[in-house]
């Protein structure tokens, strides 16, 4: 697998950057897409059932209007540690998967400040 493929794969539905986690990159986490004991997570149904990629993609509402999304403990973890899931999506909108990777990897983020 190319360097390029696999930080595309690593972009999780919620548009977060897998490949920069600690717990990715100690073998306790296989990625937002390839972990499937990640049940509860609301995002990544919602992603799976509607065969999209991230929220970047998303048609319904809007990452805005989504209660997936914007749910109060997301709120709290983005307030603690000054982190945005939206302008991840913001940024995977403008660049793309690949290069949004390429940007998350050469930087080591898992998400971008606010």
């Amino acid at each position: 697998m190319k360097t390029i493929e696999k930080n595309v794969s690593l972009v999780a539905f919620c548009g977060l950057f897998c490949g920069s986690c600690r717990a990715y990159l100690k073998g306790r986490c296989k990625g937002c897409s390839e972990n499937t004991k990640a049940s509860w997570c609301n995002i990544r149904k919602c992603c799976i059932e509607n065969c999209i990629k991230s929220c970047a993609e998303c048609t319904k509402n809007g990452i805005e209007n989504c209660k997936d999304f914007r749910n109060p403990i997301a709120k709290i973890i983005e307030f603690f540690t000054g982190t945005s899931r939206a302008k991840c999506i913001d940024l995977i909108k403008k660049m793309d998967y690949e290069e949004f990777g390429e940007y998350m990897n050469k930087n080591k983020l898992v998400s971008v400040k606010k």
